[in-house]
């Protein structure tokens, strides 16, 4: 399906998943920033970092999709335990 999409279509695709991306990243640090013990957010923090680090240079499209589901899987669930730990 990508291989038709003339260049600056995939470049433009290429964009919009990179926001996408800084999205989920943002929020998830802004989340992490939200963990009450400062081992726990340490670790998060770490793990959310590394994890986006590993994965910038990603090109095909199915597992950046893939990637981008998981991530917001990911902040969904955090978001979650926090909103528990609150009540």
């Amino acid at each position: 399906c990508y291989l038709i999409l003339s260049f600056p279509a995939r470049r433009n695709l290429f964009f919009l998943q990179r926001q996408k991306v800084l999205g989920i990243y943002r929020n998830m640090l802004k989340t992490i920033r939200q963990v009450p013990d400062e081992a726990d957010r340490k670790y998060l923090r770490d793990w959310a970092r590394g994890e986006f680090k590993r994965n910038k240079n990603a090109t095909e499209q199915d597992a950046i999709r893939m990637m981008i589901t998981q991530a917001n899987n990911h902040l969904e669930e955090l978001q979650k335990s926090l909103a528990l730990a609150r009540s």
